[in-house]
């Protein structure tokens, strides 16, 4: 059979009649004097220290025969069933948690953004905080549901997030050979945690034009590109506020005058080519300004001083504070970049009488669910209906009904 109990004691009373003095396993069970004694002296001379050893590489200690005992028939008998892995016995605990997690991240941050591999890393260290080094084969259903409840104070998108990275985590496990696909943990569904989805606070297109008049107002003398980044990201709602500050010199077509966006958020799970035609006004606004060498980035800065140098690309929320700069100067509190331009223009060209389709191919969402997050109903359409709820029963019918949603209100 494989493996053996053995001890690395030697009998006291052998080695004083100069005897080797070595104790074996009497291989009884614990309830029938199960023992590992030396042959000669038996009942005199029992160890008290125990090892297991099962192949090449598994070498376990124990304080007791009994416990010894008993796992190694539990070795055997997973063997028998087809279900052992030498892994779940090594010392260094290949099969933890957090040891696994230390080389996804370590991956992770080979082949993922920046910005992406943050939120990866933030979500795995708090499932590694919880799990520690628990055998991935241990974490189960019920294991991922107590780790999900027992996040406090996040939003419900946060705790989803949370889900789908661990998730993309134990397929990566899974992919890897490390776990076979029968032993994939089932994941809580919507049902369990539902994901209720915060609207960013959005502004009419007057304030919209007020608060670009704003950021012209305070940066035009210094650094006209800052109006314009800020400009594009209200009127190009394909593009993301951080995309357009990543375009490069070498990136607008100065023949077609067209934009294309070289490091965009859906890059690496799409094969489509993101790009947008600029309107006259801003060829006009790039026109206006030098031309640099094709590496460089577009939304620089032009002149150095205050610790910056020519050439440099904008700081990560410099567009962000002169649009916080601007809000306050009209009166406007709570509103961000992103809501106050990519959100608040598609929102807006509702009310120019824009279809949903329409919008939803201007802003590039592949999916109905994630752009209607940019998208509102038609208030005063449904203003009107509801007035009719408060009309006299005697008032002639009006057929609404045969007015589609979409339709551009007269």
């Amino acid at each position: 059979m494989a493996g053996g109990i053995y001890t690395e004691e030697r009998c006291h009373l052998c080695l004083a009649e100069g005897n080797e003095g070595r104790m074996v396993d009497n291989k009884q069970a614990p309830e029938r004097g199960g023992a590992v004694w030396c042959p000669i002296h038996k009942e005199k001379c029992k160890a008290s220290k125990i090892i297991i050893r099962f192949g090449r590489k598994i070498f376990m200690r124990f304080q007791s025969y009994k416990e010894a005992y008993h796992t190694l028939n539990g070795l055997r008998f997973k063997v028998t069933e087809g279900s052992y892995d030498e892994r779940d016995y090594k010392k260094s605990n290949p099969l933890g948690f957090d040891n696994l997690a230390e080389k996804y991240i370590a991956i992770k941050k080979q082949i993922v953004k920046g910005g992406t591999f943050r939120h990866i890393k933030r979500d795995i260290d708090t499932a590694t905080a919880f799990f520690r080094s628990t055998s991935i084969k241990e974490i189960q259903y019920g294991e991922i549901q107590d780790f999900l409840l027992s996040l406090s104070g996040i939003s419900s998108k946060t705790r989803d997030n949370i889900k789908t990275n661990l998730h993309a985590f134990f397929a990566w496990l899974v992919k890897r050979r490390v776990l076979r696909k029968e032993q994939m943990p089932e994941f809580p569904d919507k049902s369990e945690f539902p994901v209720k989805m915060a609207f960013r606070k959005t502004v009419p297109q007057d304030v919209q034009d007020a608060i670009l008049k704003g950021i012209k107002d305070l940066c035009w003398d210094k650094n006209p590109r800052i109006y314009i980044a800020a400009k594009w990201a209200a009127t190009y709602i394909k593009a993301r506020c951080g995309e357009i500050q990543k375009i490069l010199e070498e990136n607008i077509d100065r023949d077609q005058w067209v934009v294309y966006l070289p490091d965009h958020k859906t890059d690496r799970v799409t094969s489509h080519i993101k790009c947008f035609p600029l309107i006259q006004e801003d060829i006009e606004l790039v026109k206006s300004l030098p031309i640099g060498f094709p590496k460089m980035p577009f939304f620089r800065r032009d002149r150095g001083g205050g610790g910056h140098r020519a050439g440099e690309p904008f700081g990560k929320h410099l567009v962000y504070d002169y649009w916080i700069k601007a809000c306050k100067t009209v009166g406007v509190e709570g509103v961000d970049l992103y809501g106050g331009t990519r959100h608040s223009t598609a929102r807006n060209l509702r009310r120019k009488g824009k279809t949903k389709d329409q919008v939803q191919e201007m802003t590039g969402h592949d999916t109905t669910a994630a752009f209607l997050r940019y998208f509102e109903d038609d208030m005063e359409f449904m203003r009107g209906e509801y007035e009719v709820t408060r009309q006299p029963a005697d008032t002639p019918p009006i057929h609404r009904m045969g007015r589609d949603r979409n339709e551009k209100p007269k």
